[in-house]
């Protein structure tokens, strides 16, 4: 089961009236069970799960969301859970009448690719959180993909949570599995479920980021070796893909710490505050290695830099002792009649050992100076 969610947005807010008349009408009568003869909502293909809870157990058999919600109203601690996986227009808006949800995160959520974000709209919360998962790789190279992000969102209320997921990434089957084997814990109602997923998605950015660490030093490693074909493009690549992850972790802190100090319930607020340490610390992370990678680079850009100027100066040198054997060989070369040593018979072999004379002077002057 997976579900993620995306973000909300806007200046004013809209609340969607809820259809009571049509929620009475799909609410069982007992409370215990949906009825089977109750036809499934239109949307149902969107819908990855949905369970009541009621004191932190999970009611048996199947429910249509309207059945699920009036369920939870109808018992002391009951709340819903309702995961959906890439819903559109349509099927939010169905779902934000039953739920009363704002109209703008409603229209967030069906976009995606919000900037992670949590905002609250009356009674109800709305969370934006970008998933990571760190990309396996055999070597880095200039077209590496290291870091996956995607979409999650919440819509958390009094007595619901619903999770929006877009794409495969950030899958909460192995989240809802985990909270379901703890009744007593699950009882403290959505917000617990809010912390459950936010856990998970934080313990997955230090997982990454301690990944990332292995690549950096890998091209820190290649940086200062004797092989030097493609480090740059190398270098910029992970930088990239560090920023994609930083925009995914660096925002989420701020609007974190705020919720822990104003929304969140006091039973479970220090675990929101263990959350938010560890986000934190991650942040922490991030940033360091993007300093580290500008250093890095940096140094790349130094030995470029210096590998061009010894270029430069080898260059110069063997042009130089080329030079001295063009100048002496030009002015023997002119056709002037009255000349000293032209009719000199041993002035070629002695013009020869100046040549070869002024050039290994010449080679070992730029030897000695660190030129050549």
């Amino acid at each position: 089961m997976a579900e993620v969610e995306s973000g909300a947005g806007g200046i004013g807010r809209k609340i969607v009236a809820p259809v009571r008349a049509v929620t009475r009408i799909f609410t069982p009568v007992s409370g215990d069970a949906p009825s089977s003869a109750k036809p499934r909502e239109s949307n149902s293909h969107c819908v990855v799960d949905c369970a009541v809870y009621v004191d932190g157990e999970r009611l048996p058999g199947e429910w249509t969301y309207r059945e699920a919600l009036g369920a939870a109203r109808q018992r002391e601690g009951g709340f819903v859970w309702l995961g959906l996986h890439e819903p559109g227009a349509d099927d939010l808006e169905d779902i934000a009448t039953v739920f009363e949800l704002d109209e703008f995160a409603v229209e967030d959520a069906v976009k995606g690719g919000q900037r992670p974000k949590i905002e609250p709209y009356g009674a109800m919360t709305f969370l934006v959180v970008r998933t990571t998962r760190y990309i396996e790789h055999t070597e880095l190279t200039e077209t590496s993909e290291i870091v996956e992000t995607g979409d999650l969102m919440m819509f958390v209320g009094r007595d619901f949570v619903i999770t929006v997921r877009h794409g495969e990434l950030g899958a909460l089957g192995a989240v809802r599995t985990e909270l379901e084997s703890s009744p007593e814990q699950l009882a403290l109602g959505p917000w617990w479920v809010v912390y459950g997923i936010l856990d998970r998605i934080v313990d997955t950015y230090i997982g990454v980021a301690t990944r990332v660490e292995d690549d950096i030093d890998a091209i820190e490693a290649q940086v200062f070796s004797r092989e030097v074909h493609g480090r740059i493009q190398r270098i910029y690549q992970l930088k990239r893909e560090l920023v994609e992850f930083k925009r995914a972790v660096v925002p989420l802190q701020r609007p974190l710490a705020a919720l822990v100090d104003s929304q969140v319930p006091e039973e479970v607020r220090r675990h929101f505050r263990d959350v938010a340490d560890h986000l934190v610390r991650t942040v922490d992370l991030v940033v360091s290695y993007d300093d580290l990678l500008n250093s890095v680079l940096q140094a790349r850009l130094a030995q470029v830099t210096v590998d061009q100027n010894n270029d430069m100066r080898k260059i110069a040198s063997w042009a130089a002792i080329a030079a001295m054997q063009t100048a002496i060989a030009g002015i023997y070369g002119m056709n002037f009649r009255y000349m000293p040593e032209t009719q000199w018979r041993y002035g070629y072999p002695l013009i020869m050992i100046v040549m070869f004379g002024s050039a290994a002077l010449l080679y070992r002057l730029f030897r000695r100076s660190g030129w050549l």
